[in-house]
């Protein structure tokens, strides 16, 4: 929590999307949040695990924890409208290995995502889906497409339930700001990964055509890899005018 009072204080989001939390609902920062001006709505589940959250210093109405009925949701998502813009904060299981009942579960998790978004929403309205999607959309959002040949992140079939939101109407937004290749958004701790910059870009903040249109600016915030604690991800952030 300190790293994330840290960052507010200095980025000055309009709208933070958290994922794995870890914190039970009862248990999670409000007052923290208050205190740096943010209502925050959040699914934490039995905090052991995962957790996501939105945390807003520009209204925060229509809450809704999860976008459909499963009882497999697992505190992956919530939802919310801040600003006239709807906000979804995703954690996208990690699949584990290719071929696994984890991998089958995590293409699943996004086929209902894609199911929600268009049973439910509107491309020509303004929305952002934002979070760790555990997918990196293209080769060169890897440091060595070589080192994860048959590995997870990479594999056709998860980047083909990426294109398939994609197709939906949404953009992402980053790339469309960002066209350089090597801009990683996470790093593994181990073997000095990020020292050496061999990470992916696997955050992903798409939004709508018409939202994405207004994209002013879109950064990954690296210095918040830095120093004692950190997330093995960094922030990914986008100004948007509305």
């Amino acid at each position: 929590m300190p790293r994330v009072e840290e960052w507010l204080g200095y980025a000055r989001p309009d709208v933070l999307c958290l994922q794995e939390t870890k914190v039970t609902d009862a248990a999670f920062p409000v007052m923290a949040f208050q205190a740096l001006g943010y209502e925050t709505a959040f699914d934490g589940g039995a905090g052991r695990w995962n957790g996501v959250a939105i945390a807003s210093r520009v209204g925060l109405e229509g809450v809704t924890p999860g976008f459909d009925d499963d009882p497999e949701a697992e505190s992956r998502s919530i939802g919310a409208d801040c600003a006239g813009v709807r906000v979804w904060s995703v954690y996208v299981p990690n699949g584990r290995e290719v071929a696994s009942e984890h991998y089958e579960a995590k293409l699943a998790w996004l086929g209902r995502l894609h199911d929600h978004l268009g049973g439910s929403c509107d491309p020509g309205a303004d929305l952002i889906v934002c979070g760790d999607f555990n997918v990196a959309p293209e080769d060169r959002d890897v440091y060595d497409p070589r080192r994860f040949v048959g590995a997870t992140h990479v594999s056709e079939a998860e980047r083909e339930a990426l294109r398939r939101l994609l197709d939906w109407g949404l953009v992402d937004v980053f790339r469309r700001c960002r066209p350089e290749d090597k801009l990683f958004s996470w790093w593994d701790y181990r073997a000095g990964d990020f020292h050496e910059h061999r990470g992916m870009r696997i955050d992903l903040l798409l939004a709508t055509g018409g939202l994405a249109d207004r994209a002013r600016m879109a950064l990954i915030d690296r210095s918040a890899r830095k120093g004692k604690q950190p997330s093995d991800h960094a922030p990914v952030f986008v100004d948007l005018e509305i």
